[in-house]
């Protein structure tokens, strides 16, 4: 009989031991991310067992079918970069997995060193101001983390993913051979589920946020085995920006250049299927889409830009899968600069209003040696496929042909952020650069407001507020027309039915 493990007898944690607490934010029982979730997610069955018995073939009820019956109740969307933002994802800096990064900014990814505590703290008045302005703010951690507590389904499907994350192999100059036979046993997968099922909820999530292989060698000692551990940590996950795209039809997973960055991908599809978002498509080799390459600038147009990071193969593979959701789409090429410190669009570029936008200035005009060169495809609607329209267009005039001003910001400006910032909506906008949150505020064709906060530490890591959020719904402004048409049509249809009875 192989060995095995205690199972607990409660759905996340051995006998008598306190629950889970993921939240960084104790002035309520619940935390803010906890109360938007319990908005925005799944309902979950009041019985669990009443969806087991509807689905009698399934042995469990995963996160996404513990449902009421009416669907999810979120459906992902952005159409425009200045729409009202409804639902924003983001990673808190916390854990062993941004410790561990920290431990090496430069191979980790990082710009500079990284003090955690006070990125714990800049983090957390970021999503204070998302929220004050009616935003629901998702952390990842508590994504994964919601109804495991109470759902086995849930709970079982954290476990899965962590059996992906989590690797045991023989160490580097020993066989299989080498190990005893009752050892052999403690590399195989049903000593792993053993394990993750044991686990805490935050064990589980530690786990698979630092994707540790532990190495096994004979000890040739009683205990039969020695363990060495490597780790590929996701201590870039705090940049939610990067993994996808979210377009008018919905979330399109994009396909990292970092390798040690892929698992980050998988782990936000795991969080958008929890909550019921709608993932339409996902970027396959050989195309490369990075999240910080993508604006959305309505109906009529969406922006990649491509270098660096994102390549022209996922630009058509967004085509081919018809997957924009706009007539028109702008491929913004950086042929002649493709720096580091400007490595995404949303480096060197951001749109403030509906016709209003920042740029980098040293790459304005047609002179610049660091220009963009716009090829900007049009939709036939009768084939239903994308078409060349022009090409070669620099993107400063390319984007005062769409009628938009531009406010430049110097070089010295961009290297501190300046142009990432982010648009919570009706050019309600977050900066992390105090003297490019005045210039924007100061430029007459700048209508809205801007709020400055102290992200340095987050900066550390190589991003800034635009990086470190998704915004995975945005209210398309043709439905709030709609509605407030919709309104106003019902508050006349009673003010006539008053007025018709007196």
């Amino acid at each position: 009989m192989s060995p095995s493990l205690p199972i607990p007898t409660g759905l996340n944690r051995p006998p008598s031991a306190p629950s889970d607490s993921l939240s960084s934010e104790p002035s309520s029982k619940l935390s803010s991310s906890y109360q938007d979730l319990a908005q925005v997610a799944p309902k979950a069955s009041a019985d669990s067992s009443v969806v087991l018995a509807a689905r009698p073939k399934l042995q469990r009820a995963s996160a996404t079918e513990l449902l009421d019956g009416q669907g999810a109740r979120s459906r992902a969307c952005q159409e425009h970069e200045n729409e009202l933002a409804e639902i924003v994802i983001v990673c808190e800096p916390e854990g062993t997995s941004l410790m561990m990064g920290g431990l090496h900014p430069r191979a980790s990814l990082y710009e500079r060193p990284v003090n955690l505590d006070a990125a714990k703290a800049a983090h957390a008045e970021f999503r204070r101001v998302m929220r004050e302005a009616g935003i629901k703010v998702l952390t990842v951690r508590e994504i994964l983390a919601y109804g495991v507590e109470d759902r086995m389904g849930a709970r079982v499907e954290l476990e899965e993913f962590a059996m992906r994350a989590l690797t045991y192999n023989v160490a580097e100059g020993f066989t299989m051979d080498d190990l005893q036979e009752q050892d052999r046993f403690y590399l195989s997968d049903k000593y792993k589920r053993e394990v993750l099922e044991y686990m805490s909820i935050r064990q589980l999530i530690d786990t698979i946020m630092i994707n540790p292989c532990v190495h096994l060698s004979p000890s040739y000692r009683d205990t039969g085995l020695s363990s060495a551990y490597t780790f590929q940590p996701l201590s870039n996950l705090v940049y939610t920006r990067d993994q996808q795209i979210t377009t008018a039809k919905g979330i399109v997973c994009g396909r990292l250049r970092a390798t040690q960055r892929q698992l980050e991908v998988e782990l936000m599809r795991f969080c958008f299927r929890k909550l019921g978002l709608n993932v339409v498509g996902r970027i396959e080799d050989p195309g490369f889409l990075e999240g910080g390459d993508f604006f959305a600038a309505g109906e009529d147009l969406a922006l990649v830009g491509i270098g660096l990071r994102s390549n022209i193969e996922a630009c058509q593979q967004l085509m081919d899968k018809d997957i924009l959701g706009c007539q028109r789409f702008a491929v913004v090429h950086d042929m002649y600069d493709q720096h580091q410190d400007r490595m995404h669009l949303d480096c060197v570029f951001s749109i403030l209003g509906d016709k209003c936008c920042l740029m980098l200035e040293d790459m304005i005009g047609d002179d610049s040696p660091t220009r963009r060169l716009v090829d900007e495809y049009g939709r036939n609607d009768e084939s239903g496929s994308y078409e060349l329209i022009r090409e070669k267009v620099e993107f400063s005039r390319y984007m005062r042909e769409q009628g938009y001003h531009i406010i430049p910001i110097s070089g010295k400006h961009q290297l501190v952020y300046a142009c990432n910032v982010l648009n919570l909506g009706n050019s309600r906008i977050i900066s992390a650069h105090a003297q490019t949150a005045r210039q924007i505020v100061r430029d007459p064709h700048f209508h809205g407001d801007v709020q400055f906060i102290d992200f340095s530490p987050i900066t550390s890591m190589y991003g800034s507020v635009h990086c470190s959020s998704q915004v995975v719904k945005r209210i398309p402004r043709r439905l709030q027309q709609q509605l407030v048409q919709s309104v106003v049509s019902e508050a006349a249809a009673r003010r006539d039915a008053f007025l018709q009875s007196t």
